[in-house]
């Protein structure tokens, strides 16, 4: 009757890495439909052949094999789960989803196959049994909009399920409402069924934001003449009666291999995500490694107090201002915080403008190399050897001078105008040569010329040529503007050339649709211009860019006009812009530009183009393909696939300060020089070695934390991992403070600007009498912490049961893996009425639980300061906690070692996810200004007057602002640090807390 699960194998599986390749590779063509779900399998074959090989059985598995009892009073409806605030169209980013598939937002029932709520980024899960109504063959097919799956199977189990028939796999397959025949993969072979027994059947639907949700799926007999109906309420059944059960009961709901397959609980499906931040590091785990005897560290440095000067106690801070005296600390080694994989969207790490990274990107950082020279190819500026550079030493100077030249852009309109075999003459100082080009050779030869840009110079407006007007040595005399400054460099005539608002390296365009525009009845293609005097420039094109000084020479291109004519005798090519422009379709019907030949361009041909050009704008389409060859006499850009260019490396850290930047959102930590590292550590370890006599040495530098104060010293939080006498293996994690020279006890005087120098052979100075100008390394009085303090974490929760249930196996989790019983989970009940939380609370393996049930709305400022009342020693630490949160394991160690009584407090930054992502798949961003996650001993926070829950009653928001504003006046310092795999998961408000839902519509 079929395999079992355990028994189907795929000789032919391809690895994860080579699948995800080609899913991206992949379009969403019904041609290719069929492949990405069975991988040369016939899906259809469910009975036969078995299923695809990723939805082989795992034994981590737990599938239903056993059926619930069922009762005739389920029939007419089948049951639906419901998953919301979740993104993706595929089936597998449903099952990504944390709560797929036992916490499901919503449980209902629905009364056919054919579902469409009218909302977005949700997934469905529909189950029940299926009724045949006689004997015989049955085809079925599902249609949906976005990707769908049907699952079937060969009896009532749910552990028998294949798939029978699907829409899509790659989130971008969709069909019109019932439309049950657009994909291959849509339709099941024929199944033969029993009218007496009933099949059990799983429906899985994804949605994303964008078009006409639905979900159907449609039966016939094995007829090729019937057409689908819709499966309705008399062929249906529920599979058990979930309505009087709360939402974390979960025992009852079936897992299947549709439930399962490609989930998170399939380690091996995972594909590889970019985020360095999955890599592992010996941060995360370290905690767990025996901590070094506390004897063995007192007193190995000398105390000194520890006063920083950005400490702000008493000083008056507007509302919400305190986040402006939050500083970041300095991370050694680097921790990989840095969110690179978001850096597509966002590049703010590199302090440069949005805008100008999109117009120009990072040419500004590359110094294209000079390319060989031909000796008989001369600049098209230039058609005598005169005019070119003749001292070397001024050559390299004009390549490697950013400077622009000055010449006015008429001037390089009448380039084309010399009569032939004219040769340039050595100007006198001041003067312009017969080119209209200052006579300065630095600004004017053309291997000198700035080799970085790549822009159109004949950009200025060029009056209606005339067919006999030749351009005369008088005019080139006239008076022009030269303020504006406009950047050379060589053109190839005949080709095109990039226009101001194109990218730096255009790619070929076919027809991309021109703005307004004269037209051009000659369509003679012309691979080069007509030459001068029948003599062919045909020199290689030479395309720079320096994006970072482009802006300058664009006004000048496209804002001076010309003050006489400049058109050339018959047979020369006039100067053009270019054809797409948005400049170029800002110039008067008159004016044209083009690489023909004047004498084809008459007046009559203009006016007549500019009656053709409503037509041809309408037919000429965006990258259309027409059925004749290319417009004639347009030619391709040119790319050069051989320019080489120079960089020199450039560290982006350097750029950053300790500043709470609050617009950049995708940066790391701050990251600590080596050489610095390496002083302080080596310091250390002398005086430890000194002291314990040099039992340990140093096996590796786990993390280094520094807060900068340049006035009176720098804080440093040393993790080592230390070899005790060559066996034991201990963790060091201590407090040191490089203090700054000072004459006397608590006299501080400004910083040494030129940094830290720590020495080895320094003497040792003593308590108080400190060597002046020397820093010196000492313990920092009243800055330790405890490494087995009890931590609170107080959380305020209403009407969350996935979330809650969540968040108690996570804690429970926790626990599994640190088996450290110092923490307390605090949770404040707003009289949840869809779950009992405190026998959740009871259930779970937890060291300890307090459970606070309150009555009315829910307030988050009450809630929290309700949890901290509750605990009893003042000396304990308190975790202000939110319900959506993702824990690293090491997350208790954390909020140990940066909570210190009286001194500081704790924020931790967590990166949110964004929709449809996950903590395997993290992809979001950094919440650089929230401080809800907030860890604080009680008697620091009942000393600074606790939440503010007088102004925040009705609603939350700002209130740790708020909180922050009073931590900091009080004297206290807060780190601010970016903790790896600490996420916020995403949710939406719907459903949350007080919020009230309208009425859905009828239609």
């Amino acid at each position: 009757d079929g395999e079992r699960p355990g028994e189907v194998t795929d000789p032919g599986r391809r690895p994860v890495a080579a699948s995800a390749q080609r899913r991206k590779a992949e379009d969403s063509s019904e041609s290719r439909e069929e492949d990405p779900m069975n991988d040369g399998q016939d899906v259809d074959g469910w009975f036969s052949r078995g299923q695809h090989s990723d939805r082989t059985a795992h034994p981590k598995l737990n599938l239903t094999k056993q059926a619930l009892p069922w009762n005739e009073q389920y029939k007419g409806k089948a049951n639906l789960h419901v998953f919301e605030d979740w993104c993706g169209g595929a089936v597998r980013h449903l099952r990504k989803n944390l709560h797929f598939p036992l916490f499901p937002h919503t449980r209902t029932t629905v009364k056919k196959l054919a579902v469409s709520p009218k909302w977005k980024n949700y997934g469905l899960r529909i189950f029940g049994y299926i009724h045949p109504f006689k004997d015989g063959d049955f085809q079925f097919s599902v249609a949906s909009d976005d990707n769908s799956e049907f699952w079937l199977s060969s009896d009532d189990s749910p552990s028998n399920s294949r798939l029978a028939a699907f829409v899509g796999k790659l989130g971008t397959e969709w069909t019109a409402p019932g439309e049950f025949t657009k994909f291959s993969s849509q339709v099941s072979k024929p199944l033969r069924l029993m009218s007496s027994r009933r099949y059990y059947f799983e429906l899985l639907h994804k949605q994303d934001d964008r078009g006409s949700d639905h979900v159907e799926v449609g039966w016939r007999v094995f007829l090729p003449s019937l057409k689908f109906e819709v499966i309705d309420s008399s062929y249906i059944s529920l599979y058990t009666d979930e309505s009087s059960l709360k939402m974390n009961h979960v025992e009852h709901i079936p897992q299947t291999l549709a439930s399962h397959s490609g989930s998170h609980l399939w380690e091996a499906q995972q594909d590889q995500h970019g985020a360095d931040m999955l890599k592992a590091d010996p941060r995360d785990t370290f905690f767990l490694t025996p901590a070094i005897e506390a004897s063995r560290v007192e007193n190995v440095l000398v105390p000194c107090a520890y006063s920083p000067t950005y400490v702000v106690k008493d000083f008056p801070i507007a509302r919400y201002q305190g986040l402006q005296f939050v500083y970041l600390s300095f991370v050694y080694p680097n921790d990989y915080t840095r969110l690179t994989h978001m850096e597509t969207e966002n590049k703010c790490f590199y302090r440069e403008s949005p805008l100008y990274l999109e117009k120009f990107g990072f040419y500004k950082y590359m110094k294209m190399d000079e390319e060989e020279e031909d000796p008989r190819h001369r600049a098209f500026l230039f058609l005598s050897p005169d005019n070119f550079l003749e001292d070397e030493e001024e050559e390299e100077e004009g390549v490697d001078n950013p400077e622009p030249t000055d010449p006015p852009a008429e001037a390089k309109e009448q380039s084309f105008g010399l009569a032939p075999g004219a040769k340039g003459k050595e100007p006198l100082e001041g003067e312009e040569d017969e080119l209209g080009l200052p006579a300065s050779p630095k600004h004017g030869g053309a291997p000198g010329l700035q080799p970085h840009l790549s822009v159109p110079i004949f950009g200025g407006k060029a009056k209606t040529p005339g067919p006999s007007r030749p351009a005369t040595p008088s005019e080139d005399k006239k008076p022009r503007k030269t303020q504006e400054k406009v950047y050379v460099t060589r053109l190839q005539p005949g080709k095109r050339k990039t226009p101001a608002q194109e990218p730096a390296f255009p790619s070929i365009f076919l027809h991309p649709k021109p703005g307004k525009r004269v037209h051009l009845r000659s369509r003679t293609p012309q691979k080069h211009p007509i030459p001068l005097s029948g003599r062919r420039w045909d020199r290689p094109p030479k395309q720079r860019a320096l994006p970072g000084l482009f802006a300058l020479g664009t006004e000048g291109l496209f804002s001076q006009e010309t003050h006489e004519d400049t058109t050339p005798a018959p047979g020369r090519t006039a100067a053009i812009t270019d054809y797409n422009s948005s400049e170029a379709a800002r110039l008067e019907g008159t004016r044209v530009t083009s690489f023909l030949k004047m004498s084809e361009t008459t007046a009559s041909q203009q006016e007549e183009g500019k009656g053709q050009e409503e037509e041809e704008e309408e037919e000429v389409l965006d990258y259309s393909y027409e059925a004749e060859e290319l417009q004639q006499g347009w030619l391709e850009d040119s790319i050069n696939w051989q320019r080489t260019f120079s960089v020199s490396s450039v560290d982006f850290e350097l750029l950053r300060s300790d500043w709470n930047d609050l617009r950049c959102n995708v940066s790391g930590n701050l990251q600590l020089s080596e050489s610095e590292v390496v002083d302080v550590v080596a310091q250390y370890m002398e005086k430890l070695n000194e002291k314990n006599g040099g039992i340990y040495t140093l096996l590796r530098i786990i993390n280094v934390e520094k807060r900068r104060d340049t006035a009176r010293g720098n804080r440093y939080l040393l993790e080592l991992e230390l070899a005790e006498r060559g066996q034991r293996t201990v963790r060091l994690s201590e407090y040191v403070y490089v203090l700054l020279h000072q004459g006397k006890q608590d006299d501080s005087t400004e910083a040494n600007p030129d940094g830290l120098t720590l020495g080895a052979t320094e003497p040792q100075p003593s308590a108080w009498s400190v060597l002046y100008g020397k820093p010196i390394l000492c313990r920092p009085l009243q800055l330790s912490w405890r490494q087995d303090v009890m931590v609170h974490f107080v959380v305020p929760v209403k009407n969350q049961a996935r979330w809650v249930q969540q968040f108690i196996s996570d804690m429970a989790g926790l626990y599994r893996a640190t088996r450290d019983a110092n923490f307390n989970v605090i949770m404040v009940d707003f009289d949840s009425e869809d779950m009992d939380v405190e026998k959740a609370l009871r259930d779970a393996r937890l060291p300890r639980f307090q459970y606070l049930r309150r009555t009315g709305n829910f307030e988050r400022s009450a809630g929290l300061q309700a949890g901290v009342d509750t605990v009893e020693d003042e000396h304990s630490i308190v975790f202000l906690c939110d319900l959506h949160i993702h824990f690293p394991p090491n997350i208790l160690n954390s909020i140990r070692k940066h909570c210190v009584e009286g001194k500081l407090a704790y924020a931790p930054i967590v990166m949110r996810l964004s929709c449809g992502s996950s903590p395997r798949e993290p992809n979001g961003y950094w919440e650089v200004n929230g401080f809800g996650l907030f860890g604080i001993y009680k008697s620091d926070f009942d000393r600074v007057g606790g939440m503010n829950t007088e102004e925040f009653r009705d609603r939350w928001g700002g209130e740790d602002w708020e909180l922050l504003d009073r931590v900091l006046q009080s004297g206290l310092e807060v780190e601010r640090l970016r903790l790896r795999n600490f996420y916020h998961y995403y949710h939406s408000k719907r459903g949350m807390w007080n919020a009230r839902s309208k009425k859905p519509s009828k239609e």
